[in-house]
C-alpha cells in the first residue's frame, strides 16, 4: 500500500468516526449519556452537547475533504485536524488525571482512538509538509 493510499484511508476513517459521533451527539445526546449510564451527569441544557456534536460533523466533514482532495493542498485541514485530536486527546486525559470524567469511556474508547489518529495525523502531516519543502 502506497503512504498515499494509507493516509487517505486515515482520513476517511476518522471521517466516517467523526461523523457518526456527531451525528449522535448532535441528534440525540440524552441518548447517547442514557445509554452509557450517565444521563445524571448530562448538562441541563442538551444544546451544549449539540453544539459539540456539530463541532464533529465538521471536523467529520473537513476530513471527508481531506480524503477526497490533494494531501498538499489540504495541508492546513490536515493540521486543523490533528489539533482537534490533541484538544480531545488534552482535555479528556487532564479530567480522566483529575479524577472528573463523566464515564471512562472517554478516556479507554474515545480518548485513545483519538491518540492514535493523532499520532497518524502527525506523521502525515510532516510527512508531506517535507515533501512540500523539498
Amino acid at each position: 500500500m502506497s503512504k498515499l493510499k494509507y493516509y487517505k484511508g486515515l482520513f476517511l476513517v476518522a471521517a466516517i468516526y467523526d461523523l457518526i459521533l456527531g451525528l449522535v451527539f448532535t441528534f440525540f445526546p440524552k441518548s447517547a449519556f442514557d445509554l452509557i449510564g450517565i444521563l445524571e451527569k448530562a448538562p441541563g441544557f442538551m444544546g451544549y452537547l449539540s453544539l459539540i456534536g456539530a463541532y464533529l460533523l465538521i471536523i467529520g466533514i473537513a476530513y471527508l475533504l481531506i480524503y477526497r482532495g490533494n494531501l498538499n493542498k489540504n495541508l492546513d485541514l490536515i493540521l486543523i485536524g490533528l489539533l482537534y485530536k490533541f484538544a480531545y486527546c488534552s482535555i479528556v486525559f487532564y479530567y480522566f488525571i483529575i479524577g472528573d470524567l463523566p464515564h471512562i469511556i472517554f478516556l479507554v474508547l474515545f480518548g485513545f482512538i483519538d491518540l492514535i489518529m493523532l499520532i497518524l495525523m502527525i506523521e502525515c502531516y510532516v510527512t508531506v509538509k517535507r515533501k512540500i519543502e523539498i
